[in-house]
């Protein structure tokens, strides 16, 4: 059986192969995509806010749990012979035992603060919203240290040094 010629088509006829009822017009989808549009739109929105407000490390930091580590170093006797006539040398504090001196960081961002504190052999650094907002340092480039302890030159140790921060572009001193 053929199809009659174009011409002389009747859309109402049963051998319509695109019948209006076997087949919904691209018209009655169109609600699904202007939806589906809207929420890409939106995504797009919400990705471009949070990068633009800085990665989203306004939230409060978690609270911190305070903890005490007690270190006990126990040391051998050394014996010494009665024509030995120099001292032992006296240990000290040394980058392979995790004690520095702490360098002047006042003014740089956070991560290069911690990157020349890493440089005196000590690995661990603290930092702390100096507004008091409690706000975590999420991306340290984005921090600037306005404050720190203890004061440069002083002997520090692992998780000693604390540097006291607020966001780049915040009123500052530096």
């Amino acid at each position: 059986m053929s199809l009659p010629p174009t011409s002389r088509f009747d859309h109402g006829d049963e051998t319509d192969p695109f019948d209006k009822q076997d087949h919904p017009s691209p018209r009655r989808n169109a609600p699904a995509w202007i939806i589906l549009g809207s929420a890409v739109v939106l995504l797009v929105v919400v990705i471009v806010v949070v990068i633009a407000s800085g990665g989203g490390d306004d939230t409060p930091a978690t609270p911190a749990i305070a903890s005490t580590v007690t270190v006990e170093r126990t040391v051998a006797p050394t014996t010494t012979t009665p024509s030995s006539t120099s001292l032992a040398p006296r240990p000290t504090a040394s980058a392979a035992d995790g004690a520095g001196v702490m360098p002047d960081v006042v003014c740089m961002n956070l991560q290069a603060a911690q990157d020349r504190i890493q440089k005196t052999g000590v690995f661990y650094s603290r930092s702390e919203d100096a507004t008091g907002k409690g706000r975590a340092q999420l991306f340290d480039r984005n921090w600037i240290v306005v404050s720190q302890s203890p004061a440069p030159g002083a002997r520090i140790g692992e998780g000693d040094a604390v540097l006291s921060v607020v966001k780049t572009d915040e009123p500052n001193d530096c």
